[in-house]
């Protein structure tokens, strides 16, 4: 008999990490990590994912996985089109205001199937996550550009949503430009770099 850990949910997921986050002692790192969860909630929530749309944020220590429970009030589309600029924007008001604590985002979003046991969230889908989030060709694109935050989507996201223009979603603007492997398998990745201020994903 299958038990509730055995039984995947499909979830949108979304997977933050701070930018150099190395480099500053435990106490910055504490209050940025702060800061991350709170403008993590008000971006979701200026976008219309509500909590009742998500589930709790799990931490990854200097970023977090956000799941995104499927709702028709919140197709994939508005994660791409509102909740990216509407964080961008976020951060680029934070750095502003608070320049000594001034961070910047890799984000990486991708849809799939996740399992839950009592220690957490696991899955080839949150791993393809992780890797895209994690991926040299994200950190680099972030260390080429000014803006807040840096993006990547996973081949699905990009075959399902991106491809199709809605609106929004410039779909010219997303480049192919990561390789990543999960066991034997190779997987593609997408880049875009918003920039504070946009409306949506449009150029």
């Amino acid at each position: 008999m299958s038990t509730p850990a055995d039984i995947p949910r499909h979830r949108a997921i979304v997977a933050v990490d701070i930018e150099g986050s190395t480099k500053h002692t435990n106490s910055v790192r504490a209050l940025l990590r702060n800061v991350l969860y709170q403008l993590l909630e008000e971006a979701f929530t200026i976008a219309g994912i509500e909590r009742k749309h998500r589930e709790p944020f799990v931490d990854r220590g200097d970023g977090a996985l956000c799941l995104v429970r499927p709702f028709d009030q919140v197709p994939k589309t508005l994660l791409l089109a509102t909740f990216v600029p509407v964080l961008a924007d976020l951060l680029d008001k934070h750095a502003r205001d608070l320049p000594d604590l001034a961070f910047r985002l890799r984000v990486a979003i991708h849809a799939g199937e996740v399992h839950r046991d009592r220690r957490g969230l696991y899955g080839e889908d949150v791993d393809i996550t992780c890797r895209l989030v994690d991926a040299p060709e994200l950190k680099r694109r972030l260390r080429e550009t000014t803006a807040p935050l840096a993006l990547a989507i996973s081949q699905e996201i990009h075959r399902a949503v991106v491809r199709h223009g809605y609106p929004g979603i410039d779909h010219t603007a997303f480049t192919q430009g990561i390789h990543i492997k999960l066991g034997a398998e190779r997987l593609r990745g997408w880049l875009y770099t918003p920039e504070a201020g946009e409306e949506g994903l449009t150029a």
